[in-house]
């Protein structure tokens, strides 16, 4: 296949996706491109050219694209029937195995996106809690509903708690009914929680926000004072879940919320999402309770999807296998600490930020802290960044490089050399 086919097969999209996308990702001017296929690390445009995939699917392709369990699983179930709405075998299987793996977990509900899962995290925070208003953190991404598209990417933020919306669409009340805290700012959290406890549901929370660790002692004491005013705290946990270790950053950083959302990983490449808490939280979606004040309605066609839950029970049999978070963040630590070092050795103004399953490039010299160091950041050099990696046959995300246990050695040392090459440009420039 030819060039002049992608061309064509990206004129075919431009007429019938809103921007030739499926959401917000781009690859560049002149650098669009349709996949055709993904195998391990890697994939494959409609010309047939490679590419080191560090995006990942944005997250849930942790053991690389066609896994060949997840493959068998799926393909056993197919003969079974795609979908029922209604209780089966391998969602029940997966249910239990995330309440044996997640600390705050006696329950499961599923949804089919990561949006719905938050949502509705919020939704039974606010039926158990008999509160209405929800603090997040500004720079905290959970999904793309009204509650979570508020103070996401503010250019110009307000003093806090003021809310900003995100997008166009979103009513002006809602601004009215989320509250915004300082990410890894335990103090100004607490007296803000102080302050509006009376009003509070909830506290949402990614325990590890987009590529900023948390501080020390940062999410123990939002524990601690959520606890203290009767507040829930839900860690959205959609990245994070079975990424950082197989509990979850629950388990990664010791800290145990009430309430969690899961997705992306748990199904290993499939629609899958979940909220996650104790039995009396939960409680409140029993359909036992419709038409009663506490009840907490929520369905969906395809929530408990028996291919997606077959999926993903391969994925997490395949998690659980001896020393494979090991090699997950010895990987990780590889390309992220290698990636340091070429910044280092390019002399650039730059901080490389996040944990080793997940973590990126951030063009400035402050310390990344929290969502209003990264507005410090060169946009112009992360954008050329992105775009010197695709060009010599890399993807990542916009603001995160992905690790699976697909990359090879070889594909750490091929991506260091991309990256060293990329980082030449950005000097350059």
């Amino acid at each position: 296949m030819t060039t002049s086919d992608t061309g064509d097969f990206v004129r075919r999209a431009l007429r019938v996706l809103p921007g030739g996308v499926l959401g917000s990702h781009r690859s560049g001017e002149g650098l669009e491109f349709v996949v055709k296929e993904g195998r391990g690390a890697h994939l494959w445009d409609t010309t047939g050219r490679r590419y080191i995939d560090c995006l990942l699917g944005s997250g849930p392709m942790v053991l690389g694209h066609s896994h060949p369990a997840v493959v068998a699983a799926v393909e056993r179930h197919l003969s079974r029937g795609t979908t029922y709405m209604l209780v089966n075998e391998p969602i029940v299987e997966l249910a239990e195995e995330i309440v044996r793996a997640v600390p705050c977990a006696e329950q499961v509900r599923f949804t089919s996106t990561g949006s719905e899962a938050t949502f509705f995290a919020l939704r039974v925070a606010r039926a158990h809690r008999q509160r209405d208003k929800v603090m997040k953190f500004e720079g905290g991404f959970h999904g793309t509903h009204d509650y979570a598209l508020m103070s996401v990417s503010p250019r110009s933020p307000k003093a806090f708690p003021a809310a900003m919306p995100d997008s166009a669409g979103i009513p002006h009340a809602i601004g009215e009914e989320v509250l915004i805290a300082p990410y890894n700012d335990l103090a100004t959290t607490e007296a803000l929680i102080a302050t509006h406890h009376n009003e509070l549901a909830a506290v949402i929370v990614e325990p590890y926000q987009r590529v900023i660790p948390p501080a020390p002692g940062f999410l123990a004491g939002l524990r601690d004072v959520t606890r203290r005013y009767g507040v829930l705290l839900v860690f959205d946990e959609i990245v994070t879940g079975f990424r950082l270790a197989y509990g979850g950053a629950q388990e990664y950083y010791g800290v145990v919320p009430d309430i969690a959302a899961l997705g992306k990983v748990i199904a290993g490449g499939f629609p899958l999402a979940a909220v996650c808490a104790s039995a009396e939280i939960m409680r409140h979606f029993d359909p036992a309770l419709e038409g009663t004040p506490d009840y907490v309605w929520q369905a969906g066609t395809l929530n408990g999807n028996p291919i997606s839950a077959a999926a993903g029970l391969a994925t997490l049999a395949e998690l659980r296998r001896p020393g494979v978070y090991e090699r997950l963040h010895r990987t990780g630590a590889t390309l992220r600490d290698g990636l340091r070092e070429a910044v280092r050795r390019h002399g650039l103004a730059a901080q490389v930020s996040g944990e080793p399953p997940v973590f990126d490039i951030i063009f400035t010299d402050r310390e990344i802290v929290d969502y209003r160091a990264t507005l410090t950041a060169d946009r112009a050099r992360i954008r050329l960044f992105n775009e010197a990696c695709l060009r010599r046959g890399l993807v990542k995300a916009v603001n995160k490089i992905y690790v699976s246990l697909a990359h090879s050695d070889a594909d750490v040392a091929d991506a260091l050399e991309i990256f060293d090459g990329a980082l030449g440009e950005v000097a350059r420039s």
